[in-house]
């Protein structure tokens, strides 16, 4: 297949190199020739745990946010509907807004709901499942802090889970981000990873770990300087 001028580009730019430290990556992606519009960076780790007993997942709070504001719909009723609204929610409602989901609608990142309406949102279990949509208590959207929630996801907290293929990832900025800004949020969302499970503490257990913006290469990282002291 040809190679278009951008891809040569990219191609000669990365050469033999075959792991990067963080710092030198995220400079890679920055030195890629641009595109129209602000590309996200991504984050994917491969681990060795197909065998995993409790299954990973779990929440980080981004300290630079994800350059996207994530649009949250609220399932709850009564004095839960004005604290969803003045937090930010993007769209709030009960049984109506169960029912629009029910019939396709699905303009929204999010889910959080209180633990009243759980029975309601399991009937949709078939359909915001392999979305990953489904709120989860273990990822703070069953809740009655619903403000807290709202406020928490809109500045920047991800949730993160292993899917079939032994693979995590997320996104954890955008290419405008300072270098510095990337860094840190990359580091946190590692991190946070790693803590999730006692067993990816040992590096033996990632077998991979790397970055990537939306139109450019996948840069491999050393696992090692993510060892945990």
């Amino acid at each position: 297949m040809k190679l278009t001028k951008r891809a040569k580009a990219i191609k000669e730019m990365l050469g033999d190199k075959s792991e990067y430290e963080l710092a030198e990556a995220i400079a890679v992606l920055k030195k890629v020739p641009a595109t129209k519009f602000d590309q996200t960076v991504e984050v994917a780790l491969k681990v060795n745990l197909e065998q995993a007993t409790t299954p990973i997942r779990g929440t980080v709070s981004l300290p630079h946010g994800t350059g996207k504001s994530a649009r949250i719909a609220v399932f709850c009723k009564g004095d839960f509907v004005k604290q969803a609204e003045d937090a930010g929610a993007d769209h709030v409602g009960g049984d109506e807004l169960v029912k629009k989901v029910a019939d396709g609608w699905f303009e929204f990142d999010v889910a959080v709901t209180t633990p009243d309406m759980m029975r309601e949102l399991a009937k949709l279990g078939k359909i915001l499942g392999p979305r990953g949509l489904m709120p989860n208590p273990k990822s703070g959207t069953v809740t009655t802090e619903i403000a807290k929630a709202v406020k928490e996801l809109k500045g920047g907290k991800i949730e993160f889970r292993m899917d079939k293929q032994s693979g995590i990832k997320g996104p954890v900025g955008k290419l405008s981000f300072e270098e510095s800004a990337l860094n840190e949020n990359i580091k946190s969302f590692i991190d946070a990873i790693m803590h999730s499970n006692i067993k990816l503490q040992k590096m033996s257990n990632i077998k991979s770990i790397a970055i990537s913006s939306t139109m450019g290469p996948g840069l491999k990282l050393d696992k090692n300087q993510f060892r945990q002291s």
